[in-house]
Formats: structure tokens, C-alpha cells, sequence
């Protein structure tokens, strides 16, 4: 990854973090920069968590379920590591299973 060498602030990628139009101290553009990154990763991993959902609602659409009471605990295994870092709450994952789980049972 190149260094980058201009601290200039995109105001519009980083208007919820940043007031400034540029970082003003050396913590603060390491900060930014962290920020940025775990940005992306929480990103992905919000995704992640949409993507799985999606998954298992596209089977219980087609009403399968042998297969949805396969993919259930890979589901589960899924949304928990991604509650774990805090990205989504603990209670919204075991919600989405539950709701899941009863749609499962009366198929």
C-alpha cells in the first residue's frame, strides 16, 4: 500500500467523523486514517450479516427445509461473530434467529 503523503480530507467521505476540512494535529490524521480503515471493515462485515440473511430468506422462499435446517446453525455461527465485534447488537442477531426459527418450524 503506497504512503500517502497528502493529509487532505475528503469532507464529504468523512463528514460524520470530521468537522475540520483538515486534521490539524498528527494524532488526529492517524486517527482519520484508523477510522477509515475500520470503516471499511465494519462495512464488510455489515454486509456480511445482510448477505447471510438474504441467503437464508431466499430458501425458506423456495420452502425448503432440508436445506434451510442446514444452513441454520451456519446462519447462527455467521451473525454471532459479527455480533461479537460489536458491529450489530447481540439482541438483533438472537431476534433475527428466532424469527427465522419459527418461519423454519411452520414450513
Amino acid at each position: 500500500m503506497p504512503k500517502i503523503t497528502n493529509y487532505s480530507i475528503d469532507q464529504y467521505k468523512f463528514s460524520r467523523y470530521t468537522i475540520a476540512l483538515m486534521a490539524n494535529t498528527k494524532s488526529a490524521i492517524k486517527r482519520i486514517r484508523r477510522i477509515s480503515k475500520q470503516t471499511a471493515v465494519n462495512k464488510s462485515r455489515k454486509r456480511k450479516f445482510r448477505l447471510a440473511l438474504k441467503k437464508m430468506n431466499t430458501i425458506l422462499n423456495k420452502k425448503n427445509k432440508k436445506e434451510a435446517l442446514t444452513f441454520l446453525p451456519k446462519l447462527n455461527s455467521v451473525l454471532m461473530k459479527i455480533a461479537k465485534t460489536g458491529v450489530i447488537k447481540k439482541q438483533n442477531v438472537s431476534r433475527n434467529v428466532s424469527r427465522i426459527t419459527k418461519k423454519i418450524n411452520s414450513l
